[in-house]
C-alpha cells in the first residue's frame, strides 16, 4: 500500500462522518478514481453515514474485490440496500466470492419482509460469552472496531441470549471478574420476523438505546440500534402521513413526475367522488342559502371546525393502534372518549362561535343555529375520528391508507347536515 492509499484508509477509518461528506460532495466521475484503491473495511463505517441512494452510487462505482470487501463487512441493512442496486447476474457473482458464512447470513436475510427487525439489526460485535472475562471481552470489543456502544449483548456456549452487561459497569470492575456474575436483565428483545411496529412499541415501553434480535430458539441474531429504532420510526410516521394524504408510501421527494401521477392520481379521483357528495348536500338546501345568504358566509366555519376536531381524534385512534396501546375490542372505550371530548369542546366552541355571530349578525336565530350545529358537528367527528381506523383494521385493511379521505367525506357532510339542517327547522327564527 502506498502513501496515498494509507492516508485515505486513515481517513475513513479514524473520521467517517468527514469521509461520508466527502463522498457526498464528490463528482460520480471521480468516486471511481480516488476510491479505487482503499480498502473496504474502511470505507464501510462512511457507507453506514450515507443516505442510501448516495452508498448505492458509490457502491457501484467500486471494483468487484471492493464490492465483495463492503458486503462482507457491512451492516445488514446496508448490504441488502446494496445489493439491490446489482444485476441478478451480478449479485450472484458477488454473493458466490464472499465466504460461506457472510453468503448464507445475506441469503436468510433477504428472506427477511420488508421493514421487519432483521432488516433493521446490525450484526453483533462478535460472539460474547458469560464466561469470558471483563479482560476478555474488551479484546473482543477492540478487534471489532465497536463504537458507542453502552450495553453489551451476552450469550451462553449455545448462543443463547442470557442477558446484558453495562459498559460503564464494566469499566469499573475488576478485569477477571467473570461477565456470568454481573448480567443484568434484558429489557426487552424481538424476533428477527417482526414488524417494525413492534420494534417501534419496545422502544416506546423500555426506553432503551437498543434491542436484541433472537430467533425462536432464542439465539442472538443481532442488534438493532438507536439510531435504527429512530430511523424506524421516522419511516413509520412519513409513510402513514403520506398514505393519510393518498401518496404512496413508497414515494420520495425525487421520485419521477410520472410515477407520483400513478400513485397520487387515484386517490385523488375518490377524493372527487367525496366531494362531489358533499356538494351534493349543500344542493339539497340550495333554496334555503338562497333566502339566507349568512349561512352560505358561515358554512366553512362549521365544516371546518368538524375536519380539524376528526383529524386530531384520527391521529391519537392511529398511534393507539400503531404502538398497540388499543386494539379493536377497545372501540367502545375509544368511541365513548370521543364522544365526550365533542361534546365538551363543542359545548366550548358553541359559545365562543355563538356569541361572535350574533355580534356580526345582530341575530339571535342565527347564533343558535350555528351553536347547536357546532356541537352536533364536533361530535360527529370524534366518532368519524375514532371509529374510522378501527373498522379499517377490523376488515383487514391499512388504515392509514384511506382514513384522511373518508374523515374529510364524513366531516364535511356532517357539518353541512348538522348547519344546514338546523337552519331548516329554526328558520323562522332567521
Amino acid at each position: 500500500m502506498n502513501l496515498d492509499s494509507a492516508l485515505k484508509d486513515a481517513y475513513l477509518r479514524n473520521h467517517p462522518a468527514d469521509a461520508a461528506r466527502t463522498l457526498e460532495s464528490m463528482s460520480d466521475r471521480r468516486l471511481r478514481g480516488q476510491l479505487g484503491d482503499v480498502t473496504a473495511d474502511a470505507l464501510v463505517a462512511s457507507l453506514e453515514l450515507l443516505a442510501e441512494s448516495r452508498a448505492a452510487a458509490v457502491f457501484r462505482r467500486l471494483d468487484r474485490e471492493q464490492q465483495r470487501g463492503v458486503l462482507e463487512f457491512a451492516s445488514p441493512r446496508l448490504a441488502l440496500v446494496l445489493l439491490a442496486t446489482l444485476e441478478e447476474a451480478e449479485r450472484a457473482d458477488v454473493l458466490k466470492a464472499l465466504p460461506a458464512s457472510a453468503r448464507k447470513d445475506l441469503q436468510r436475510l433477504q428472506d427477511f419482509g420488508e421493514g421487519t427487525a432483521g432488516r433493521l439489526m446490525d450484526r453483533p460485535y462478535d460472539t460474547i460469552h458469560s464466561d469470558m472475562t471483563i479482560a476478555e471481552a474488551l479484546e473482543v470489543l477492540r478487534r471489532s472496531g465497536t463504537r458507542r456502544t453502552r450495553s453489551l449483548y451476552v450469550v451462553d456456549r449455545n448462543n443463547v441470549l442470557v442477558g446484558k452487561v453495562d459498559m460503564q459497569s464494566m469499566a469499573m470492575a475488576d478485569e477477571s471478574q467473570r461477565l456470568g456474575d454481573m448480567l443484568e436483565n434484558l429489557e426487552g428483545s424481538v424476533l428477527a420476523t417482526a414488524p417494525r411496529t413492534e420494534v417501534v412499541e419496545q422502544l416506546e415501553k423500555y426506553r432503551v438505546d437498543s434491542l436484541p434480535v433472537v430467533d425462536v430458539n432464542g439465539r442472538l441474531m443481532g442488534v438493532v440500534r438507536y439510531q435504527r429504532l429512530m430511523d424506524a420510526i421516522e419511516s413509520v410516521a412519513t409513510a402513514d402521513m403520506q398514505r393519510m394524504v393518498g401518496a404512496s408510501a413508497d414515494e420520495r421527494a425525487l421520485s419521477t413526475a410520472m410515477f407520483s401521477v400513478r400513485r397520487r392520481l387515484p386517490w385523488l379521483h375518490i377524493n372527487l367522488l367525496t366531494a362531489f357528495l358533499a356538494a351534493a348536500v349543500v344542493g339539497f338546501f340550495e333554496n334555503l342559502i338562497a333566502q339566507f345568504t349568512a349561512l352560505a358566509v358561515l358554512l366553512p366555519v362549521v365544516a371546518g371546525q368538524s375536519g380539524n376536531a376528526g383529524s386530531q381524534a384520527l391521529a391519537v385512534t392511529m398511534r393507539g393502534l400503531a404502538l398497540r396501546e388499543i386494539g379493536i375490542r377497545e372501540w367502545r372505550q375509544v368511541l365513548a372518549k370521543e364522544v365526550m371530548v365533542g361534546l365538551v369542546d363543542g359545548a366550548a366552541l358553541a359559545i365562543t362561535c355563538g356569541l361572535s355571530v350574533f355580534l356580526w349578525s345582530k341575530s339571535l336565530g342565527l347564533a343558535i343555529v350555528i351553536a347547536v350545529a357546532m356541537v352536533m358537528s364536533m361530535v360527529a367527528a370524534g366518532i368519524s375520528g375514532a371509529l374510522v381506523p378501527i373498522v379499517l383494521t377490523r376488515v383487514g385493511q391499512d388504515p392509514a391508507t384511506a382514513s384522511s379521505i373518508i374523515l374529510t367525506t364524513v366531516t364535511d357532510v356532517a357539518g353541512f347536515i348538522s348547519f344546514l339542517g338546523t337552519a331548516t327547522l329554526l328558520a323562522a327564527w332567521l
